[in-house]
């Protein structure tokens, strides 16, 4: 089998950008151009591999083909900036991070990154519990997941503890006592989307199920203004949690719950030092950050 970089670029442009149009403008070609490398793919390989939806997919042999694409595309440009002499280019680095932790204790790994000028983050803002979906899809090189299990042809390591408290303004929190606890069969309740099961975990535990207010406000940042506001109470990260209790914007909920989500980082095993470099700043900012336990 004969995989010619040119095609396997264009893979990858429509994977992330997903129309042929879209691939061609990053490729600097025409859409034509595209069509004929994925045509040529496909013949030289014997099956389909990109879905013509819209947006377009990769299919599962494309998803393959995915992830041996950006492991080439990135030891291609390791390569080429160690024989560049000093001319460095830029290497890209898809990832996937969940949005608590990219508004948190990630954004210490951000600010370090910022200081590379040869490194291009692609981030890809997923709930921990499916992250592990993207590098076995072959869409990121590493990822933020609460997987513990080694995804094929990944490593994986331990990064800490993200603690979660149900909080809620001091005023909310006031409306809603119920003698020593709460009433949590009926308070109005703020989740950040579908995938986000932490509100429900709580309410599990209290042997109730969501109420009939539940609010859904699906970015980090406006999650948790939304909460400041009464909209409803949330968990909260503790790391956003300690500054709001101390200006007084937040509460935590009567009870002393929380919700522990062990975080894990995976990264494909490639003999890349640009990937080195990333989890080297990752363990730090986990270090940091991050309960040990």
């Amino acid at each position: 089998m004969d995989l010619v970089p040119a095609q396997l670029a264009a893979l990858v442009a429509i994977a992330d950008h997903g129309t042929f149009e879209a691939a061609a403008r990053e490729l600097h070609v025409t859409p034509s151009a595209i069509s004929q490398r994925i045509r040529a793919l496909e013949s030289e390989v014997g099956q389909v591999v990109v879905q013509r939806t819209v947006p377009c997919r990769p299919t599962e042999a494309g998803r393959v083909l995915l992830r041996l694409a950006r492991e080439t595309r990135l030891l291609h440009d390791e390569v080429r900036d160690a024989l560049a002499h000093g001319h460095r280019s830029t290497v890209e680095l898809p990832l996937a991070v969940n949005a608590d932790s990219l508004a948190t204790w990630f954004r210490a790994t951000v600010g370090e990154v910022a200081g590379w000028p040869d490194v291009v983050l692609r981030l890809h803002v997923e709930d921990q519990a499916f992250s592990a979906g993207l590098l076995r899809g072959g869409d990121v090189l590493a990822a933020v997941t609460s997987e513990p299990a080694a995804v094929q042809g990944c490593s994986v390591e331990r990064l800490g503890t993200l603690r979660y408290v149900p909080a809620a303004a001091p005023s909310f929190v006031e409306r809603w006592r119920q003698g020593r606890g709460a009433d949590w069969a009926g308070m109005p309740v703020v989740v950040f989307n579908e995938k986000d099961a932490l509100q429900h975990d709580v309410l599990a535990a209290r042997g109730v199920g969501l109420p009939d207010a539940v609010h859904r406000v699906p970015t980090s940042a406006d999650f948790l203004e939304a909460v400041r506001l009464g909209l409803g109470w949330g968990m909260i990260p503790e790391p956003q949690l300690r500054p709001d209790v101390r200006a007084g914007r937040l509460a935590p909920l009567p009870g002393r719950l929380h919700v522990d989500v062990a975080l894990h980082w995976q990264r494909w095993r490639l003999d890349s030092p640009t990937l080195d470099r990333l989890t080297d700043a990752v363990r730090r900012a986990a270090r940091d950050a991050l309960r040990a336990g």
